[in-house]
């Protein structure tokens, strides 16, 4: 008898046209660890919410949901809350206390269990997740890698049959997001915890799972194990998975290789390996970014900023030049200051020493916010805090009265953003149902800024629509708007920045271009370049390593 089994589920939101989820029918067995993957919107956070009693949306349902055999609105309130854990992907939306100990035994506490019992739990599971050092800490001073780690750990202390993760690693750096799913990897292996996870970045998870379920409009299209996933011949047309498999899997894939298809840097090295010999490291390919002006759309000498007078500085003798007409990509780990700066450079953030100039002016003089009038825009990483109104109309053209657009004029205008962005079918939803960062994106357009700041603006979304955004960005910038990305996506940055930089330790380290940048590390770099190293040495994206293997000599 499977585990969890879903039969003919279908769901649809209040006042929708069409269905989140379609007869959709899928089993798992217990103990195993099922990727589910898919393009933004497709329903995998929808189907997980509904696997999940108590965070189950409001809709229309059909269909049944089968828990150890029994339909799911017959466990009690207990088995339920216990025995199906969840771990959502912001790491601030699940900690509900103020200290790291206070958090593992909430759930615990809230079932009522013997004190005995709670604190031999959460001892134990301090231990496994290595979180004796942040025991008693305050669970706001965490790094986003931290905090999530909490939560996974506070799901696991009622002792779960089920883990469901929605796109846990969204918010997290690449060496947190590792860490994590490494975590993940133990829970199923060690503890036979069944694994249900929702991922866009599917680097790392792909090679994890025993079986990927593919959703396409709330359908299942495939679910097979990774290696049959990914051949060729077994994915629809066109199908988003394509574009967001493993690099590994890209590259053999467009090679034509035979044999067994890589999942992992390791065996993608050795394919390439068997099958090529190492070439002298070529001329950087030529990217397509205009030469640059030399003027500086933002310019941060030696600032220093803390949040609170006795606190650490979050920023330490911070310098960054940005120039007019770039692209140019800010990396670090979760914690290191990359959304501050971004708040300085806006002008949320007051530094307490340090220069700060913003499209050649000191950001001082800009008064009663001339700013942002056709100057900066900024898209936070919480794109929520950018709506106000309860369609993403309203709140379009309540900017566009703001900024004083003729009233006959606004509504074509609403209407043009959102094509830009590919949001035409959300401008009657509410601004929090779906695809929000789009939304935000669209709606600060608006203003046609000189200078555009995203934090982290590829988080929750699928790769073709990733594509799309570099394109529209590169756009952007041939256009005369300077960009400047906060990010943790490496492939991203790899394939569509002008320069990219490394923030530690409150400063900024090896600005760059980004084969110089990418080539030389180790652990921030892409996983391309990792396959690609020692054989093709500038080679950082899978296009340019498929290339530089067409140019090379192969082996006999």
């Amino acid at each position: 008898m499977p585990f969890l089994q879903v039969e003919n589920l279908s769901f649809r939101y209040p006042n929708a046209q069409a269905d989140a989820l379609s007869d959709l029918s899928f089993s798992m067995e217990a103990g195993e660890f099922v990727l589910l993957c898919g393009a933004s919107g497709c329903g995998k956070s929808t189907l997980l919410r509904l696997l999940k009693r108590e965070i189950a949306p409001h809709g229309e349902k059909n269909g049944r949901i089968l828990f150890g055999g029994r339909p799911q609105e017959t466990l009690d309130a207990r088995e339920s809350a216990s025995d199906i854990g969840f771990v959502g992907q912001n790491p601030d939306g699940q900690i509900v206390t103020d200290k790291v100990w206070h958090e593992l035994a909430f759930g615990a506490e809230s079932l009522g269990l013997p004190n005995d019992v709670i604190r031999r739990r959460v001892a134990e599971t301090a231990s496994y997740f290595g979180l004796e050092a942040q025991f008693r800490q305050a669970t706001d001073t965490l790094s986003g890698g931290q905090k999530q780690l909490v939560n996974l750990a506070s799901a696991t202390v009622l002792q779960p049959k089920l883990l469901l993760l929605d796109e846990p690693t969204g918010q997290l750096d690449p060496i947190a997001a590792s860490e994590f799913l490494s975590t993940l990897r133990k829970l199923n292996r060690e503890l036979g915890i069944t694994i249900l996870l929702a991922e866009h970045r599917l680097e790392e998870a792909f090679p994890l799972a025993d079986r990927v379920l593919l959703l396409e409009a709330g359908k299942s299209v495939l679910f097979g194990p990774p290696r049959e996933v990914g051949d060729p011949s077994k994915l629809p047309e066109g199908c988003v998975l394509s574009a967001g498999l493993p690099s590994a899997v890209r590259i053999f894939r467009s090679l034509g290789l035979s044999g067994d298809c890589p999942l992992t840097v390791r065996d993608g090295r050795e394919v390439l390996g068997s099958h090529y010999s190492p070439s002298e490291p070529s001329e950087t390919p030529s990217g397509s970014a205009p030469a640059r002006t030399g003027e500086p759309a933002v310019e941060l000498r030696e600032v220093y900023f803390r949040y609170a007078k006795q606190s650490p500085d979050v920023l330490r003798g911070t310098s960054l030049r940005v120039e007019t007409g770039e692209c140019f990509c800010l990396l670090g780990g979760n914690g290191a200051g990359k959304t501050t700066a971004l708040q300085v450079i806006a002008g949320l953030e007051k530094p307490y020493r340090g220069k700060v100039n913003i499209l050649g002016k000191p950001i001082g003089s800009y008064r009663g916010g001339s700013l942002y009038r056709n100057g900066l825009s900024l898209l936070p990483q919480n794109p929520q805090t950018v709506f106000l109104q309860n369609t993403v109309r309203a709140d379009f053209l309540d900017l566009l009265q703001a900024l004083g657009v003729p009233r006959g004029e606004r509504e074509a205008l609403a209407v043009s953003a959102a094509e830009r962005l590919g949001v035409t079918s959300l401008l009657d939803r509410h601004p929090f149902d779906l695809e929000q960062q789009k939304c935000a994106l669209a709606k600060l357009l608006l203003s046609k800024p000189r200078l555009l700041l995203l934090d982290e603006p590829t988080k929750g979304l699928d790769a073709v629509y990733k594509r799309f955004l570099g394109r529209f960005l590169r756009e952007l910038r041939d256009g005369g708007t300077t960009v400047l990305l906060a990010t943790h996506d490496v492939e991203f940055a790899a394939e569509y920045a002008d320069r990219c930089a490394l923030l530690f330790d409150g400063e900024v380290l090896s600005a760059g271009d980004p084969h110089d940048f990418f080539a030389a590390n180790s652990f921030y770099t892409t996983a391309a370049s990792r396959i690609a190293r020692g054989l093709f040495p500038n080679a950082i994206t899978c296009e340019e390593v498929v290339n530089a293997c067409r140019r090379a000599e192969a082996k006999p």
